[in-house]
């Protein structure tokens, strides 16, 4: 287990920096975390480190996003799965085809597509403790 502690916004582009090092081989990120946390925000900085240079939104609405990161070579899926009703929408959208692209995928509410992830996900919890900081405790399953 992994932990990174992020006391501001300030600090943010340090843990995404410290996070990209520590990522390893793991392609799939499950981010795990109440509304307002700050998901969407890490991951627009890890991508900001990965090199992506493409404007970087929450795909709330489109479902999935693709960036270009220069860094990687290959491309960054960025999902955003709050808004899904049934599984049959994932299958409908390809989910395996992303999941198991080897390209980087970042996943925001994972949990309505949980018996869907990958075996090896990263599982990251991003949680606000004490005056706004933020923890991000991170497991691969």
């Amino acid at each position: 287990m992994m932990e990174i502690t992020i006391q501001s916004l300030d600090g943010i582009k340090e843990a995404a920096r410290s996070f990209v090092k520590a990522m390893g081989s793991c392609t799939v990120f499950a981010f795990y975390g109440k509304m307002g946390v700050g998901k969407t925000t890490f991951i627009k900085a890890l991508c900001e480190e990965l090199g992506v240079t493409d404007v970087i939104t929450s795909p709330s609405f489109a479902i999935v996003n693709e960036y270009r990161a220069e860094k990687m070579g290959k491309p960054v899926y960025h999902f955003d799965f709050y808004r899904i009703k049934k599984l049959e929408e994932v299958y409908d959208m390809g989910y395996e085809d992303y999941f198991y692209s080897d390209a980087l995928c970042l996943i925001e509410w994972p949990e309505l597509v949980e018996e869907l992830l990958p075996e090896g996900t990263a599982k990251v919890t991003i949680t606000e403790i004490e005056g706004g900081t933020r923890r991000l405790l991170w497991e691969t399953a």
